[in-house]
């Protein structure tokens, strides 16, 4: 499936991304931008980072589960993360409605 229009990145690739870079370092912190670069692209329209962060979580929380099945750890965090995503996900930006106009 096609992820990022802009780039033609699909799922597969950036799957493929973050197992790599939780295989060089499993308690990095990554986020799109870290797997825009480590891919060698840029983010252009970032329409598809809501998409790309749930798949990090997704990927992530699958990675330490078939790592470390014994740490509830993960599991605490990882839940922690996506509850963080939901609350401050669907905030406005900077409160304004979606009349507003700059000009």
């Amino acid at each position: 499936m096609l992820v990022c229009h802009c780039n033609f990145i699909t799922q597969k690739q950036i799957e493929d991304t973050i197992i790599e870079l939780l295989d060089e370092d499993c308690w990095r912190l990554i986020v799109p931008s870290t797997i825009y670069h480590a891919m060698s692209r840029r983010g252009r329209c970032s329409g598809c980072f809501p998409n790309v962060i749930e798949t990090i979580i997704k990927v992530t929380e699958e990675y330490h589960l078939r790592h470390n099945q014994n740490d509830e750890n993960v599991i605490l965090f990882i839940d922690q993360v996506r509850s963080l995503r939901e609350k401050f996900g669907r905030i406005k930006h900077e409160g304004r409605t979606t009349g507003h106009r700059a000009a």
